[in-house]
């Protein structure tokens, strides 16, 4: 929530410059205050498990949201109940007219394809280029991310020598900025990949930034410079077994999966694994809810589209 200070404080000036968000006396007085709408596309399998970690992360403020589930019609549904997609999910056909505030889309199991196989490709365009124009902000997660940054950017991921697994340590690019505001100079978020985006291609492009990297891991957080379009390539939002329950599945499957690194004490799958993440994944998810309440027209319909 913004900080009401008097107009004139001496400390107004400081804080704006470290992008905190202070509201003016004045501001305030004429302030119309609505919930803020906000769309979740879950691309993943496991859908129950996703939409409970994002809404855990999207719960840490005191601003009202209004919450639509949405899936893809042309891929079949076989993981979750069908009488859960159909109480608690809708289809883009049943929301392309209406205008939100803020839009999450989801990793998803299939980042070791050609986008243009995906069975829901064409879905996805379609729900991309929406966004520009109905969408004031939309977060994009790992492979919807790398999907995203390919739409909209001509930028392809790259395939990994071997599976990028575990918890690494990041840090910010920039000293002060909105969606990373108040994060330590060293902070740690989980990634479960094979593929990855160049930090360097992401800095060519005039329209976007990168704010946070890992030796590591690489490129971590990215967004157009208007805030309009977030990237996140790893998992701030993943429960502390998440990690875990991916290296059963791999195990199972016969893979032979390395251990995720700097997850267990000891690198011991048989330890309960280190939560380091927790903080992280709240300030940020808080910090673009923050961004998106302090920008967003109080009328939507009055959204500028994307250019």
């Amino acid at each position: 929530m913004p900080i009401k200070i008097a107009d004139n404080l001496p400390a107004k000036q400081i804080l704006e410059s470290e992008k905190v968000f202070v509201m003016s006396e004045s501001r305030a007085a004429h302030q119309d205050i609505r919930p803020l709408r906000i769309l979740i596309l879950n691309l993943m399998p496991t859908k129950i498990d996703t939409e409970t970690q994002l809404m855990r992360q999207l719960s840490n403020t005191a601003l009202q949201l209004d919450v639509t589930l949405l899936y893809t019609a042309t891929h079949q549904q076989t993981h979750t109940d069908h009488r859960h997609m159909a109480q608690f999910y809708r289809t883009f056909d049943q929301v392309k007219d209406e205008f939100f505030d803020g839009f999450i889309i989801t990793g998803a199991p299939v980042e070791q394809m050609r986008f243009e196989d995906v069975d829901y490709w064409d879905e996805l365009c379609r729900i991309l280029e929406w966004t520009k124009s109905h969408v004031f902000s939309t977060l994009h997660i790992c492979w919807g991310a790398q999907a995203a940054l390919y739409y909209h950017y001509g930028i392809d991921k790259k395939p990994l020598p071997q599976k990028l697994s575990g918890v690494y340590s990041h840090q910010r690019t920039m000293e002060f900025h909105p969606l990373t505001r108040g994060l330590d100079d060293k902070f740690y978020i989980p990634h479960s990949r094979n593929t990855s985006v160049s930090v360097a291609e992401v800095n060519a492009v005039k329209e976007l930034e990168t704010l946070a990297t890992s030796h590591k891991a690489g490129l971590a957080i990215a967004a157009r410079k208007d805030g309009r379009q977030v990237f996140f390539t790893g998992h701030c939002e993943y429960d502390r077994d998440t990690l875990l329950k991916e290296y059963m599945r791999d195990q199972a499957k016969g893979l032979n999966p390395a251990i995720p690194e700097n997850y267990f004490p000891d690198d011991n799958p048989g330890l309960t694994p280190m939560m380091r993440w927790r903080s992280t994944g709240y300030l940020l998810f808080t910090n673009w809810v923050n961004f998106i309440y302090e920008e967003t027209p109080f009328a939507l319909e009055q959204l500028l589209p994307l250019l």
